[in-house]
Formats: C-alpha cells, structure tokens, sequence
C-alpha cells in the first residue's frame, strides 16, 4: 500500500461541489473525489485507513478533507459546516474557481481563522468538554478526525468473513433493497454456475424483473473488467435481466463502463456504498445519537 502523502484538498472539495450541484454529504464530496480521476486523490487513497502509534484506525485523507472544508468556510466559499449536514457553497463559492488555491490574501484569513480556533479549542480543554482527540496528534483540531470509522470497520469485518457467509450476507442485504430472493437459484444452484444469488424485483409498475448477484471480497485490490465481464456472460446462463455486483472494494473506472455497456447493465455496489446501505436498513447495526457542543459555548466576547 502506498503511504498517504498530506496535500490540500480545498481544490478537490470545491471541483466536487460544483460537480454535484453546489451541495452536498461528506460521503458524497469523498465519493466524488474519489472516482474523479482529476480531483488529484485516488480511491486508495480518499477511503483507505491506517493503524496509528496506539493501535487505533484513522483515515490520513480525512485531515485535509476537514482541514480544506473549514478552509473553505473561513474564505467564505462555503457555508458554515455542521455535524451530519451537506456542505453547501456559497454564491461566491461557485464563482470560485477551483484552481490557484489559496491567494495570498485567502492564506492570510485562513491563518486568522485557525489562530482563533486553536483559542477556542484551548477552551474546550480548559472545560474538559473535548469529545475525542487526534488520533496521531492530541493538539490536532478534532473536526480531522473520522465520525463514519465504523464504516471502516464493517469492512474490515466483511472481508474477515468466510465466502459463505459474505454470499449469505450480500444475499440478505439486497432482499432488504426489495428483491425477492429465490431459495433454490440463490443459495444452491448459484456456487455452480458462478453467481452468488438470485431474485426477483417487482416495480411499481408491477412488472418482475430477474435478478443476478454476484459479490467478491477484495480487501486490496479492486474489481475489474474481466470480472464484470465474467459476470455478464454468467447473467446469460440464468436469463437475468440485470445484475447486481457487491464488493467490499471498489471499481475500476473499465468495469464501470463495461457495467452499462450492452442491453443488460449491472448495478455495482462498493465497500463505502454497502456501509450506507447498511446503515439505512440497519441491518444488524445500533444507531448511536448524541450532542456535541459547538464553538459558541467556548467563544471568549
């Protein structure tokens, strides 16, 4: 695995931000950053965690996502960020151009700006209401570090799963996104014939579609044509009309296009897209909600 290599990200949010409407969820901006083979970061690279001094996971990325969307907000290009909200662009933030990021007189407000929190954040500590710390280094402002870990580590735990189990998984997953799984093509027939499952979808419009689904642990390596192409010609053999790929890795920018290429497309469903998914149905997850104290309170007049 190549090492992280720290660089701004600001450039990255805001080419992300104009790329999907002017707002958007941190998993939305780190998703189109990584799959924008231009915002200057690759996949590995955005999503892929290390083990700190103290054993724990972190994500390098992360600091210089946080670190650029508050930069972002200090120059007025975004509106103020809040925990579990979209970042949203300013209207100056749109007429921003990505490139030559910071000016000078942009570093100077940046510089300002963190002298001041770095004051607020002393505060915090002085009232003993810090949340969490950096993870490598304790006098790192806490917005770098990662609220979603547990996404990581569903990953982690997915790829620690037998092949059984994944298939079961995966199988169990999509009968929650409304297929209807067929007992013998899903979980019998499939391990022969080189699929993982197999269902059935009704629409709205009460038409049924067939279903073929295929998933793969990848831990380090990504899938690639040859494997949705692979999986293109199985989908002939069950007379399936489109198909569904899960993996706990991600996808080539070649198996993307060969997904949507022909009459029958496959749906593709990486490791970040199965942690929401997860989420969303709350399979086998506990949600945790609580508060957090912002800046206000610790804001010296």
């Amino acid at each position: 695995m190549v090492k992280y290599k720290r660089r701004p990200a600001e450039r990255a949010i805001l080419r992300a931000l104009k790329n999907l409407g002017g707002s958007a969820s941190r998993d939305a901006l780190r998703n189109s950053i990584a799959n924008d083979k231009n915002s200057g970061f690759t996949y590995e690279e955005v999503f892929n965690s290390v083990t700190s001094k103290n054993g724990g996971k972190y994500n390098p990325f992360l600091f210089d996502f946080n670190f650029g969307i508050n930069n972002l907000y200090a120059t007025g290009y975004v509106e103020q960020p809040q925990r579990m909200k979209d970042i949203i662009l300013t209207e100056q933030g749109r007429l921003r151009e990505p490139i030559n990021f910071p000016t000078e007189k942009e570093q100077e407000i940046i510089d300002r700006y963190w002298k001041k929190r770095i004051a607020i954040n002393k505060e915090k500590k002085k009232a003993k209401a810090k949340e969490v710390t950096d993870p490598v280094d304790d006098n790192t402002d806490d917005d770098a570090v990662d609220n979603d870990s547990w996404k990581s580590e569903l990953i982690d735990q997915l790829n620690a799963f037998t092949p059984g189990k994944f298939e079961s998984f995966s199988r169990l997953l999509i009968s929650k996104m409304g297929v209807r799984i067929d007992d013998k093509l899903g979980k019998i027939q499939s391990r022969d014939h080189g699929i993982d499952g197999f269902g059935y979808f009704e629409s709205d419009e009460f038409r049924t579609t067939r279903v073929a689904i295929q998933s793969k642990k990848f831990a380090n390596n990504p899938v690639s044509e040859p494997d949705i192409d692979k999986f293109k010609g199985v989908m002939d053999s069950f007379n399936a009309e489109y198909g569904i790929f899960i993996t706990t890795s991600h996808f080539t920018d070649s198996a993307k296009e060969k997904a949507v290429q022909g009459s029958k497309s496959v749906t593709l469903i990486d490791g970040r897209r199965v942690a929401e998914l997860v989420a969303k149905y709350q399979l086998h997850v506990t949600p945790v909600e609580t508060f957090t104290l912002d800046d206000y309170y610790f804001q010296k007049d």
